[in-house]
Formats: C-alpha cells, structure tokens, sequence
C-alpha cells in the first residue's frame, strides 16, 4: 500500500492516501499543518509534537499514523 511519511525532527506522520476519506477533519483541526492545495500537504513543522499526535490520534479512517524517530 503507498504510503508517505512526513516528519518534524521528533515524530514521522505516515499517511496512507487509498484510506483517507475525512480529510477535512485534519484541515480543520491544524490548517498551518493540513492544507490540501499545496504540495506537500503535510507539514508537520508547523505545530508542536504533541499537537500532531493529539489529532492524528482523532483520524477516523486510520489513514494517519505516527512513528517515533
């Protein structure tokens, strides 16, 4: 399965696209993060650690996920 990792140094946000199907709930809950019109449209730079877990522990499909570096 594709997937794409996306990290900030401390944490790898793994996102598997053929799963995603609310990614709407991601843009609203960290926009400076999530944003669908750019590439890439991860960038976990933009928020702390603990706010990236906290929401992709909210991802209903299972598309998102984290691995620790």
């Amino acid at each position: 399965m594709e997937r794409k990792e996306y990290a900030n140094g401390e944490i790898t946000i793994v996102w598997k696209p053929k799963l995603c199907q609310h990614s709407g709930v991601c843009v609203k809950t960290l926009p400076k993060v999530y944003n669908t019109k750019v590439h890439p449209w991860i960038k976990p730079e933009n928020a702390t650690t603990e706010e990236l877990i906290n929401q992709v522990a909210k991802c209903p499909s299972g598309a998102l996920s984290i691995k620790e570096e």
